[in-house]
């Protein structure tokens, strides 16, 4: 059973919903990234999202687009991300970590060498935002050969006949963005988002949890009350972008991932 499958198991066992975090790779620097990244789990992180920075962010808002060039600043580069993958596996084997980001660092890089080098860091899953399932042998396919997920994005504008297609080769879970548009755009509600889940739950049997627009422990705890768990990434960003130390910043997502685990 990979660490994502567990993790969600585990869960569903204790009769509580995910909270995942988001995090760019590298923001502002390694060091500072790092004490974010290995104190995550201890501030109630189920599953984390690590961003994988790139020049041209196209599904991003400002906060994201803005800690990604901070990142790359930094001299943060995908061999810096898959090492700093490895600092954390030295201190938590049970965590799932899932590699968030677009396509052209891993197709430069070489497929099968990227994943073989993912696989060995310790990354359980993928997000590729750039990669539509036409395009499934590229990526997602290798990928699940080599046993790493790859995980879907639905969106409010994914109808019935589009969601199979969708659903088809995802795995680990289903990551549905809960408003049309870029991260940071706009704020979540529980009553547009609760029937789209169900429907996507109606043809699948991975979990369901709700992405963009979750900013306080309130609306994450309504969101994640809806669904299987909730994804925070633009808020957290935004306490790392105002240059808050990393015990504050996991301060703040500790509140969120209460308000997500009092669902």
């Amino acid at each position: 059973m990979s660490r994502i499958a567990k993790r969600f198991a585990d869960l569903q066992r204790e009769g509580r919903k995910a909270f995942v975090s988001y995090v760019m790779a590298g923001d502002p620097d390694y060091d500072r990234s790092l004490a974010v990244l290995t104190g995550l789990p201890e501030a109630g992180v189920d599953v984390i999202e690590l961003g994988l920075p790139f020049t041209d962010p196209m599904a991003d808002g400002e906060t994201i687009q803005l800690a990604g060039q901070r990142a790359l600043a930094s001299g943060q580069t995908l061999e810096r991300t898959l090492e700093m993958v490895r600092d954390f596996r030295t201190r938590d084997e049970a965590t799932p970590i899932v590699l968030m980001g677009y396509y052209n660092p891993i197709y430069s890089r070489g497929v099968a060498r990227f994943l073989h080098e993912a696989k060995t860091a310790g990354i359980d899953g993928l997000i590729i935002v750039d990669l539509p399932p036409e395009e499934d042998e590229e990526l997602c396919l290798p990928a699940l050969e080599a046993g790493i997920d790859f995980i879907r994005l639905a969106t409010p504008t994914t109808d019935d006949k589009r969601l199979p297609r969708v659903l088809e080769n995802t795995s680990g879970f289903v990551y549905y963005v809960s408003i049309t548009g870029i991260t940071g755009a706009a704020a979540a509600s529980a009553a547009d988002v609760g029937p789209e889940v169900a429907r996507i739950k109606a043809s699948t049997d991975l979990p369901v949890v709700v992405g963009f627009g979750i900013r306080t422990p309130e609306v994450a705890r309504e969101i994640a009350g809806v669904a299987d768990g909730c994804v925070v990434g633009s808020a957290i960003v935004a306490e790392i972008g105002q240059g808050k130390p990393p015990e504050d910043v996991l301060a703040f997502v500790r509140s969120l991932a209460e308000g997500a685990h009092n669902a």
